[in-house]
Order: C-alpha cells, then structure tokens, then sequence
C-alpha cells in the first residue's frame, strides 16, 4: 500500500519564499512506499535520479530511491535544501558520485551542483557554460562543456573539458576539444570524449577527441561518425559510442572503439549497426536503448537490444520480454544495478509532465513503476562505504 508524505517547510502550500526564493512556489516532497525495491543486503544505500524538467522552466528535481527503507523520495533536493534559490535550475544533465559528493550537471543553469552524497544538502556550487557530462580521475573531475550559448548557430565555438579540484572545489584548467563535446571516459592517462557538433548542424562533428590527462593537451581528433554522444567504457578496453545521425540520410549508430594497448591515440573502430540513444553495461552485455528520430518519416523508431562486449555482436534484438514495452512512450535513462542485474530505464512519456522510473529483472520482467519528475534522465548508485 502506497502512502504520501507530504513535507512542507512554511506555513501552507500557498506560501511564497521570501528574499532569494521570492515568488518561487515550494513544490513539497513526496514519499512512496516501493516495498519490492528494498534491499538491505545491497552494497548500496539507494539509487539517485536527475530530472532534466523543462528547458526554461527551472524544473530539474532530484529523486530518490532508498534501498534500505523501500521508499521512493520525489523531490528530495528541494526537501533538504529549502533556502536554495530555484533548487536544482534548468536541464539536470548528468549526476554522479565521487567520494563523499554528489556532483550535478545542471546544463542551461551554466553550473556544477555540489551535495553531500548522503544528506543531498548543497556545498558549492560552480560556474561552467553550458555544461554536460563529468568524469572523476585522482582527486579531479573533468566537465564537458559546450562553451557557447545554449542556441544553435553555425558559427558555434569549439568546446572545452574544464579541470576541477575535489578537494579545493574550484576550477585549475581547461582546454579545447570539439564541438559540442558530450559523454566522456578516461582510461590509462587519458581523456576520451564524444563530439556532437549539435549546434552547427547540418555540419555536425564526427570526432572523438583525445586529452592526455598528464599535460592536460588534446593530443588528437579521431573521426567515428555524425553527432557523437554516448560514449561508454567497459573492461575490455572498449569505448562504446553512440551516434545520433543526421535524422535524414545518417542514421542512429553504434561503434565499439577498442583502445591499442600499445599506443592509446590508436582507436581500432567497428561499426555494430544498431541505433543507439543509451548505454548500460553490465559484466559482458551492453543493453542499448535506440530512439532514433527521422525527419523524414517524423516519428521514433524505439528498440531495446542487448550487444556481446566480447563478440561486438547484437544477441538479443529486445531485452524486454513480458510486451511492456508497448506501454513506454520515450525510453530515456538507462543504468543496471551490479547487485541485482536489475535494468532501470526512464520513460520521458511526452517531454512535458511526470516521467516513470521502470525496474526490470535481467530476464526482461517488468518488476515495478514509479512515478518520477519531468524528463527523468540520469542515475547513479550511492554506496554503502563512502
């Protein structure tokens, strides 16, 4: 049996936030009983969720999956951080954990949101333009960033990988890469990330560019295909990339670039052939959500395959296998729990209200659906050990 807890932190829910919050309406937290997601032998405290929320409306949320309790917490950042102006802000694009932080990228807000990873309170936050994605590597994280303007323009300026300190929380680098730069990975001493090119369409990148960590220079540009996104490693030194297409003649793609060991600048590239939106991979099984949208046609063509990371093969050409997927209307977010083999997908539904947060068993059984923010997208796991 569900119930709702509504926390509120002023006199009623018409109250206004005075000061910094003024006019900003309070949007209370919401509590759900999920009694089949709780795991209390699990290696994890419980699962966060990013909301991107409209572009422009200020809506992006953070959810909260407690493993421990069975409970589902809608809106918790807002819950804990009463006197922060706007919340999270506009597009949360990416969220991770490093340490004892959790770090959010929060796109159209131009900033890097830091809380502590167990109470989700706000500790810093940092400027950076129109950023996208985050990696961590010894003690530093590195922040994609598109540079310019959230706008399309053909003349859009190249993006940068921006270096920040952990410990200190400030900006100590940055440096060019390609344009529109998105996902990015580092293995070995350097930086690998995705090239969009979303901005200057029709001419989009196509490349992945290379950063050695140790001089903090990019090194080199390799070609792989039409507006980069994904980009994924796994442990046999892949990288797996997704590409968008051109929604007219390129299609959605997915490449597998295997990393020489004897030379790291060398990409070895092979072209798996399935449309690709998001990665999750789970020991030797990469689970591919395909969204890709044609202009022509104008409609998405969605699938659900699963690709061997050791053949670069397609072995299943639907993960889903009790027919609801019928009922997702955008897949979305997708990330596997390692302790339960559990694959997790986020449905955007229509880009404008509540989204759903979808738990499927590794053998393709839908186990449970919640109610989630608008557009939820990214996910990451808290750990017990911090």
């Amino acid at each position: 049996m569900k119930r709702f807890i509504f926390i509120i932190f002023l006199i009623g829910l018409t109250t206004t936030l005075s000061s910094c919050r003024k006019d900003v309406m309070i949007v209370p937290a919401q509590y759900t009983d999920l009694p089949q997601a709780k795991q209390p032998n699990s290696p994890f405290r419980g699962m966060y969720l990013l909301n991107e929320g409209n572009m422009g409306s200020n809506k992006s949320s953070l959810d909260y999956l407690d493993y421990m309790s069975g409970m589902f917490i809608r809106n918790i950042y807002a819950e804990r951080n009463p006197n922060v102006a706007l919340e999270l802000g506009d597009v949360g694009n990416d969220i991770k954990i490093y340490g004892s932080k959790m770090y959010i990228v929060v796109n159209s807000s131009h900033k890097l949101e830091i809380a502590d990873a167990i109470t989700a309170r706000k500790i810093k936050q940092i400027d950076v333009p129109n950023c996208r994605y985050i990696a961590f590597d010894k003690g530093y994280a590195y922040l994609s960033s598109y540079v310019g303007p959230v706008v399309v323009d053909p003349k859009a300026p190249k993006g940068a990988i921006f270096k920040i300190d952990t410990t200190g929380l400030n900006i100590v680098d940055n440096v060019e890469v390609g344009y529109q730069p998105e996902e990015l990975v580092i293995e070995k001493g350097y930086l690998y990330v995705a090239n969009s090119g979303g901005y200057r369409k029709p001419n989009y990148d196509n490349t992945v560019s290379i950063v050695d960590l140790k001089n903090f220079k990019k090194v080199k540009d390799i070609p792989v295909g039409y507006n980069l996104h994904r980009l994924k490693k796994d442990q046999y030194g892949h990288l797996w990339i997704s590409s968008r297409g051109n929604y007219t003649t390129e299609k959605s793609n997915l490449y597998c670039a295997t990393i020489n060991p004897n030379n790291p600048l060398k990409l070895d590239i092979d072209t798996i052939n399935v449309p690709c939106s998001n990665i999750a991979i789970n020991n030797n099984s990469a689970y591919i959500l395909g969204t890709d949208w044609n202009n022509i046609d104008m409609k998405n063509n969605i699938s659900y395959a699963i690709v061997d990371i050791q053949s670069k093969k397609k072995v299943s050409n639907n993960f889903i296998t009790d027919g609801t997927e019928s009922e997702i209307v955008i897949p979305y977010g997708i990330i596997v729990n390692p302790y339960t083999e559990d694959i997790l997908i986020t449905d955007a539904r229509n880009y404008v209200s509540s989204g759903r947060l979808i738990c499927y068993s590794k053998q393709g059984k839908r186990k449970w659906v919640m109610t989630t923010g608008d557009i939820p997208n990214a996910m990451c796991f808290l750990p017990k050990k911090q």
